[in-house]
């Protein structure tokens, strides 16, 4: 085997073209040198360095052909060591980051971009998902990262870092007429058809909804589910039903939905950025949002 110490000592012979100017540029005295240069060609079965006495009068065509993939491959060294450093101090690498749809109404936003201006070497790949298929996805190790809205119904093992702020809001559609309705409350949705997502997919979130509306005397009644808070929404903006979701989603076509706040203090609830064994480049996401967690999300006037 050649180590990468003999290639750089030939190519440093080969490039001070004197073995004495070589051996200072190295840091090492002639004799060592000459001895390594000669067991190099000694390895490989070929002459590197055409010689006259013990002057160098250039290199062979083996040696100019050696120079060259010696050259390469020391800086392909380099570069392997430069990247494991880099990626073991988390500025290079891939962040897997997951979030539930309202989380990118929030915080989020600015912080993906923060993260991208100070580590741009670190590729970061986005997939919006409810809050038990990241918990899957964190276990089975496809994600690195979730946003997600706690609790969870298997915490076991997975790092839980206070991230955001929401609140839940009524969303009606538009040209409904209990929207025009002003000091629209909870209770005024008995009897309406909802649409929720399914509880595997979300079970505090759900149960908060299905608590509201109890504490407002009815039990809602859901006649469709949908995967996604954005799915939930648009099924909303048809005219399908109402719902209650996250306040920060306001924004979402707000042409064709209503959206109305919900004062009790039970309408309050956080997202969380959730991790399992992260990665170096995922650590560095995480201590940059709990360094900058102080945002909070808006809600809508009702």
């Amino acid at each position: 085997m050649i180590d990468l110490r003999k290639l750089e000592q030939f190519v440093a012979v080969a490039e001070e073209g004197h073995f004495h100017r070589a051996a200072l540029r190295l840091g090492m005295s002639l004799p060592p040198l000459t001895v390594a240069i000669r067991r190099l060609e000694d390895d490989l079965g070929v002459s590197l360095i055409a010689r006259g006495g013990n002057r160098i009068n250039g290199l062979t065509e083996a040696g100019q052909a050696f120079l060259r993939e010696a050259r390469e491959t020391l800086r392909q060294a380099d570069h392997a060591i430069f990247v494991a450093r880099e990626t073991a101090a988390g500025r290079t690498g891939l962040v897997r980051l997951g979030y539930v749809g309202s989380a990118l109404y929030g915080r989020l936003p600015d912080r993906i971009g923060a993260f991208r201006k100070a580590r741009p070497d670190v590729r970061l790949e986005l997939r919006e998902a409810t809050t038990a298929s990241q918990v899957a996805s964190l276990r089975d190790g496809t994600l690195d990262l979730g946003v997600l809205i706690p609790p969870l119904p298997d915490a076991a093992g997975i790092e839980l870092h206070t991230f955001d702020r929401d609140r839940l809001c009524m969303a009606l559609p538009a040209d409904h007429p209990l929207a025009a309705r002003p000091g629209l409350t909870v209770t005024d949705l008995a009897g309406e058809p909802f649409i929720l997502w399914p509880v595997a997919e979300g079970r505090g979130f759900h149960l908060q909804v299905v608590r509201l509306c109890a504490g407002a005397g009815f039990s809602p009644r859901i006649t469709q589910e949908a995967y996604g808070m954005h799915a939930v929404l648009s099924l909303v903006a048809i005219g399908a039903g109402v719902s209650i979701v996250p306040a920060s989603m306001a924004s979402f076509r707000s042409d064709r939905i209503a959206y109305r706040r919900i004062d009790a203090e039970e309408a309050a609830f956080g997202l969380c950025l959730a991790a399992r064994d992260p990665t170096p480049a995922a650590r560095a996401f995480l201590e940059m949002a709990d360094r900058s967690r102080d945002g909070s999300a808006t809600s809508p006037r009702g």
